[in-house]
């Protein structure tokens, strides 16, 4: 069984913190502190995003730091405010709780060290830990930097196919949230929007479809998925090799051609 660490409250419950001991012994405050991380030497680097990554070791572990961060037009308001609606229901706890599943049912996510949920008044901040991927870049930067073969593409493919049929929807399923580590392994990142959903097939064309469409707002990295989409969807269908456009042979309507028919929609 997984490990499945109940809440460890302190601070007049203002402030909640779990660990995986399976990685972690303990998850002392300091550890969600980069300035405190830094005085002891332990950060090894930083990588940008949504806000900055901090990466260090500690435990004999290589881990990241993630402060969560507000986007779009709700970070005008609060950069890393949410509204607290109960620890359960908050998204660092949620995602938590997916990478703990996807830990135990070895679906390639990053694994779950440490969680931390602060709460102010109606609003909370909240900081998550992983063990660090080795090497990552994201899918775009991969494809910008020259990407060659079709063999990744059928591995992105593939590895989204597992978390489907899981039953996990990815949120905000685009080109940044899929890492391709040194070995080409690849990892999908940030849950904390993610979900079951059960029953019926119905939403996975859409969850390609708007990978497709992250993958067109850089014109570079378009012209190259226009070559390789097919690949990315043959890894997905199980391997098989990309079908052609139109088959006038061929009047059945498969799953993989609704995915091919929807994927291709802006």
């Amino acid at each position: 069984m997984p490990p499945n660490p109940s809440p460890e409250s302190v601070e007049d419950r203002a402030t909640w913190v779990a660990h995986n001991p399976a990685v972690l012994s303990s998850a002392p405050r300091w550890i969600f502190d980069p300035a405190a991380l830094t005085e002891r030497g332990l950060v090894e680097g930083s990588g940008e995003g949504r806000g900055t990554t901090w990466f260090f070791t500690h435990g004999g572990a290589s881990l990241a730091l993630r402060h969560y961060r507000r986007g779009g037009l709700a970070s005008r308001l609060s950069d890393d405010s949410y509204l607290w609606t109960g620890l359960r229901r908050s998204r660092p706890w949620r995602e938590w709780q997916a990478l703990l599943a996807f830990e135990a049912a070895g679906l390639p996510a990053p694994r779950p060290a440490a969680v931390r949920v602060l709460r102010s008044g109606p609003l909370y901040r909240a900081d998550l830990i992983t063990v660090r991927i080795p090497g990552a870049r994201t899918f775009s930067r991969a494809i910008r930097h020259g990407l060659e073969g079709h063999r990744p593409w059928k591995r992105v493919g593939a590895a989204i196919r597992r978390f489907h049929d899981a039953g996990w929807w990815h949120a905000d399923l685009n080109a940044r949230n899929i890492l391709l580590d040194e070995e080409l392994k690849v990892w999908l990142i940030d849950w904390d929007r993610g979900r079951r959903r059960s029953g019926g097939r119905h939403w996975r064309p859409a969850n390609l479809a708007r990978l497709r469409r992250s993958l067109a707002k850089n014109p570079a990295v378009d012209r190259v998925a226009d070559e390789h989409w097919d690949w990315l969807l043959a890894g997905y269908e199980g391997g098989r090799a990309p079908l052609p456009a139109h088959d006038p042979g061929d009047s059945s309507r498969d799953q993989g051609a609704d995915i091919r028919e929807d994927a291709g929609k802006g």
